[in-house]
């Protein structure tokens, strides 16, 4: 099974901002929805309760969320104590690729064990405050694809759609 982190972060490395993202990007939201589709997304408790009410679980996915809070309940989720336990029931389930989608507790987790094989990686152009950071990653990290994109009425900041596979 491929292990994906997807996320958007500023060039600063800011991916959230008191349980919500910094900028609203129609088109990245579009691409995460297209790329995690019919996938098993992988979500801390903070991330899951940031998402919407009326988006959640996350449809056409099968939404795992990791807490260590006993007896938390996720309507619709499938709550797991631990990132391996969800990564466990990932494989268990036939996933052939299981996504990472935040937020920052996890991500960092996911990199210390080393689980992660690639990343899906939006970078906004933009340096924005925040509370929430993605992990610096290191030179295994090559880029294999990036789309580009100009801020427009609908993006106030330009932006860059990369594929890093670790080496």
């Amino acid at each position: 099974m491929i292990v994906t982190a997807i996320v958007a972060a500023s060039e600063n490395g800011v991916i959230g901002r008191e349980g919500d993202l910094p900028w609203h990007l129609p088109d990245d939201m579009k691409f995460f929805q297209r790329t995690t589709r019919g996938h098993h997304v992988i979500t801390g408790r903070k991330n899951y309760e940031s998402i919407p009410e009326k988006y959640r679980p996350l449809k056409d996915r099968t939404n795992l969320v990791v807490t260590r809070t006993p007896g938390y309940e996720a309507f619709g989720a499938v709550v797991v104590n631990s990132l391996e336990e969800a990564l466990a029931l990932a494989r268990w389930n036939g996933e052939q690729e299981a996504f990472i989608i935040g937020g920052g507790q996890i991500y960092a987790e996911a990199f210390r064990l080393g689980v992660v094989d690639r990343v899906y990686l939006t970078t906004v152009h933009a340096q924005v405050q925040g509370d929430t950071h993605f992990p610096d990653l290191d030179e295994r990290w090559k880029e294999t694809w990036r789309e580009e994109h100009a801020a427009d009425e609908r993006h106030a900041h330009a932006f860059t759609f990369r594929l890093l596979e670790r080496s």
